[in-house]
């Protein structure tokens, strides 16, 4: 629905229609469109007829109607004085969907100011969802029923091991589950093994609170005990600052629990979809059973289910990308914001904003306390808790484990040989690591084979005709692709300047590359590459997630898509392959940015028993970041 103009509604009885009333005097009210206009527009509702602000409505604009929001007047502002015949009446009240709250709707207000966005792009978030505006389509499961088919490839038998139980599943969940394409249980539907069947409407799950929490140490229980004091009643933001595994996730679900038990609602952002699967795992071991869920991966069908079912105040507990911040709470209870300092949380397509401050804002006005958390919190938030507007609360230590050791090393002095990217020092600790059955991981935060491809004979390189940005080598994909506006073109063979053969050479390393040499070093460890480009859906990831999790995996090299939220007990070693990369940007708060991402990503070393150590290749030892690291 946000992406064309919504047309006349499908009658149902439920609605009524405000041209049926009778003609009395005239009453306006302001509708506010999800367009890019200034101001809400004034339209006809018969005398004797009332609506609340919120409330959806449908009203014509130029040739096509529309669905809007009856908006509140400025105090003291009186009705509009003009002519009857110059207005145009509302065509419908929706009574079938649940009102915007009034918290909703100072919020967009207050966002389209701050952002100087028109507060019709901010509705037009809010509304987000056009399945939720619409009769709810019925949903269909698989279950298994007949004989194996005569043709049972290895694929096709993890999905009969899987739906073994005889119950209902989900087509999307049968197949992350068995890890296979929605295609292959396609396949068995048609073979007769699997059979459709309607499945019961969706119901976020009730949450029990009672189950016992997991047991918190001393560190952990003064953390959390001084973050409910902070939540307990009222607006109050907390920074919640603990290293790398000291267990801030247990600590911010006190005050989840807590919330829940006053019967409020409650909302978890985080930067990354990929960070939602390992807390979907924890809060149903403490609750019993997971969240909705609200990001890009969530089906456009389940989107309009949970609007509804948050708006209705039935989902209790919300985890989501920071388009959830615009989701209709009528009774948040809490916000909190996991990797506060992350740069997911901007937005910069049309409404402009950082999801973290205007989750402050949310806070503000709806009177609900905020916990932002973060190992490297950002600059902007250490000054707010230094200066008293913010609480800080600190973990020091590690839950159950010690910090990872943290070197440098040296590329002046320890180069890697010709025409490979990683040194004797980092080789040798990675060849150490595998060896005592350990795992390693190798960050590098430059997607594909090589940044730039250039011709030998004359010099020519690859760029983007739209943006003039360089076309980046994507090997595994054989294509060039513009990391700015998304073009991409076949990897040609010969120089199109010069038509010179075999005269195109990558230079410098994308993770590809990295690959490339791991798999010549080490050719028996069992490798995987996370990188947004590589995993094509959220359950792909989750599932390549799940691998490394249960050790099925010698050696991820990844960008920062594992740099942060990720607990993977087996991994020992973190070597960094271009730690200058992020220096070198001509950007102010570089040095800020890469201290938080080598930080984070070095963290995910021996977060368990197993010791952890992380090494950075730099040309630059000396450099105070790199300083900073190490110390």
């Amino acid at each position: 629905m946000n992406e064309r103009p919504l047309t006349r509604l499908k009658t149902d009885p439920k609605k009524t229609d405000a041209r049926t009333a009778p003609e009395t005097a005239p009453v306006t009210v302001s509708v506010l469109l999800p367009l890019a206009l200034p101001a809400p527009y004034d339209y006809l509702l018969p005398e004797g007829r009332h609506v609340e602000p919120g409330r959806f409505v449908v009203v014509p604009l130029g040739p096509v109607e529309y669905l809007g929001v009856v908006w509140p007047r400025p105090e003291d502002t009186p009705p509009p004085k003009i002519k009857r015949e110059k207005l145009r009446e509302i065509i419908e009240l929706v009574d079938d969907v649940p009102p915007l709250p009034r918290v909703s709707l100072d919020f967009a207000d207050w966002v389209a100011r701050y952002t100087l966005s028109s507060p019709g792009m901010v509705l037009r978030m809010m509304m987000s969802s056009g399945r939720a505006f619409a009769p709810p389509a019925p949903r269909y499961g698989v279950r298994l029923v007949g004989a194996a088919p005569s043709r049972l490839t290895p694929a096709r038998a993890r999905v009969l091991d899987a739906a073994g139980n005889g119950l209902i599943w989900v087509k999307s969940s049968l197949a992350e589950a068995a890890g296979v394409s929605p295609g292959v249980i396609d396949g068995l539907v048609d073979s007769g093994t699997l059979i459709t069947e309607p499945l019961p409407d969706w119901h976020a799950a009730p949450l029990d609170l009672s189950r016992e929490r997991a047991k918190l140490s001393e560190e952990q229980a003064e953390a959390a005990s001084e973050l409910l004091a902070n939540t307990s009643d009222g607006f109050v933001v907390s920074l919640l600052d603990g290293v790398t595994g000291s267990g801030k996730t247990e600590v911010y679900f006190e005050a989840i629990a807590a919330a829940l038990a006053r019967g409020k609602q409650a909302l978890v952002l985080m930067p990354e979809i990929a960070l939602t699967a390992q807390f979907l795992a924890r809060c149903e071991e403490r609750f019993g059973a997971g969240p909705a869920e609200w990001h890009s991966g969530v089906s456009a069908p389940m989107r309009g289910r949970v609007w509804r079912a948050v708006a209705e105040n039935k989902a209790k507990l919300v985890v989501g990308a920071r388009s959830a911040l615009f989701l209709p709470f009528p009774d948040l209870g809490l916000i909190v914001v996991d990797e506060e300092h992350d740069q997911g949380y901007k937005q910069e397509e049309r409404v402009a904003y950082q999801a973290r401050d205007m989750a402050v804002l949310r806070g503000a006005l709806g009177h609900s306390p905020v916990v932002l958390s973060s190992a490297t919190p950002s600059i902007e938030s250490l000054v707010n808790a230094d200066q008293g507007r913010y609480r800080h609360i600190r973990l020091a230590e590690r839950y159950q484990a010690g910090l990872p050791d943290i070197a440098a090393i040296d590329m002046r002095t320890a180069p890697p040989e010709r025409g490979r990217w990683l040194s004797p020092v980092l080789v040798d600790a990675i060849a150490e690591t595998l060896r005592r059955g350990e795992q390693a991981l190798l960050f590098l935060n430059r997607r594909g084979y090589a940044p730039v491809t250039l011709c030998r004979n004359c010099g020519f390189r690859f760029e983007c005709p739209n943006c003039s940005a360089w076309l980046v080598e994507h090997r595994f994909r054989h294509r060039l692709e513009c990391h700015h506006c998304g073009r991409f073109a076949a990897l040609p063979e010969i120089c199109p300047n010069c038509g010179a053969e075999d005269s195109l050479v990558p230079c410098g390393p994308g993770i590809e590359r990295i690959a490339e040499e791991i798999a010549e070093r080490f050719p028996e460890a069992r490798r995987v590459l996370l990188s947004s480009d590589l995993t094509p859906s959220i359950s792909d990831l989750r599932g390549t997630l799940r691998e490394i999790e249960d050790r099925e995996v010698d050696i991820v090299i990844g960008t920062q898509l594992v740099a942060k939220g990720h607990h993977f007990p087996g991994l020992a070693l973190v070597g960094v392959v271009d730690a200058d990369l992020g220096l070198a940007q001509a950007d102010p708060r570089a040095a800020e940015r890469t201290f938080q991402l080598m930080h984070q990503v070095t963290g995910r070393a021996g977060r368990e028993a197993i010791p952890g150590r992380g090494l950075i290749q730099t040309y630059m030892p000396e450099h105070p970041v790199i300083q900073a690291l190490v110390s």
